[in-house]
């Protein structure tokens, strides 16, 4: 039997899972479909987010989701696969209907498949299950994608790191070096400075040549040690980053390096029902307005899945705000289509 939702959310995050809560508190039949597969999983803590700075991530998801339950939200473990608007209903007359009541409509199996204003999406998941609700959030985040360097993946979360605003208080001091991926890269050794005047710039792949006359001046201004030669890999010493080594076998000492992952938005959903997509320099999301709301209507994006640089705090009050859109926009629709009758 085909389900019906008022509303589904797409990953189980922070955005989805705020989304929910506001969408259960507003008494919205709501289904949570997460993967299990949060960008922040290799991180012990977040930091930043008022009154739960420091909290591991799995700590504050599990919270979340006893939150979302009370207020009779469902979750479950698995993963859309295929998002389709709903046929509207002269398509829906020429197929296997066999009881056709005004606007009411059930298939050879006895299932209601009337179509209620704005309910305009089927879903598939993975295992199996068909869901169809009126409005969508997606919050499916994205990936990182880490530089193939030996022993970044191994370390990433721990004393290699990409956000200084996430992690540069608990590594404060320590000699950083910073893997440069692109001339861009300056940006981040810039800024990183702020936490540690032992910066060493580790140039990889990029010549020296390539940087501007700019931002090498910045670079000397902020003491940040230029280091060029490809960097080969970590030196690591009782589970301790102590070290990065270059190609030609030199060695540095130093306790943390900053990266900068390459950004994959998971947008497959969002570009399969036609939503616009813009341009960035982490990667191409969707264009959206001040709630979240996408180029698709009914079609809400949060979190991650709307920009690169969404931290865990920005991602619950997008998810809040796309939900209360959501509420109003539903309330009208009804009440829209009640004063047809």
């Amino acid at each position: 039997m085909t389900e019906k939702y008022a509303v589904v959310v797409i990953g189980g995050g922070a955005a989805g899972l705020s989304a929910a809560l506001v969408l259960g508190r507003a008494r919205h039949r709501t289904l949570v479909v997460d993967a299990g597969e949060p960008r922040n999983a290799p991180a012990a803590h977040m930091q930043g987010y008022l009154t739960r700075d420091g909290m591991p991530p799995a700590e504050f998801l599990a919270l979340g989701r006893e939150e979302i339950a009370r207020y009779g939200v469902e979750l479950v473990r698995d993963r859309v696969v295929e998002v389709t608007r709903a046929e509207d209903l002269t398509e829906v007359q020429d197929k296997d209907f066999t009881e056709v009541q005004g606007t009411a409509f059930t298939n050879a199996q006895g299932e209601d498949l009337t179509v209620a204003p704005g309910e305009d999406f089927t879903l598939v998941l993975a295992g199996g299950r068909t869901v169809r609700a009126r409005r969508l959030v997606v919050a499916t985040g994205l990936k990182d994608e880490l530089p193939a360097v030996a022993g970044v993946a191994e370390r990433f979360g721990r004393d290699v790191l990409h956000c200084p605003f996430c992690h540069g208080w608990e590594v404060r001091d320590q000699p950083f070096g910073v893997l440069a991926s692109s001339p861009a890269s300056v940006h981040q050794a810039l800024m990183v400075s702020q936490w540690s005047k032992d910066v060493r710039f580790f140039l990889h792949s990029v010549a020296e040549e390539e940087l501007s006359d700019e931002d090498l001046r910045r670079l000397a201004a902020a003491g940040v040690e230029v280091v060029p030669g490809e960097v080969a890999g970590l030196v690591i010493e009782n589970d301790r980053l102590t070290g990065i080594r270059l190609a030609d076998g030199t060695e540095h000492a130093r306790s943390v390096l900053f990266l900068a992952p390459r950004a994959v938005p998971q947008t497959g959903l969002l570009e399969g029902l036609g939503a616009e997509l813009h341009d960035t320099p982490f990667g191409a999301y969707p264009v959206v307005d001040a709630t979240g709301l996408t180029s698709v209507p009914g079609v809400w994006a949060a979190g991650n899945a709307i920009g690169f640089a969404e931290q865990v705090v920005h991602a619950a009050s997008g998810g809040y705000r796309a939900a209360s859109a959501i509420v109003g926009d539903l309330l009208m629709t009804d009440l829209d289509a009640a004063a047809q009758v």
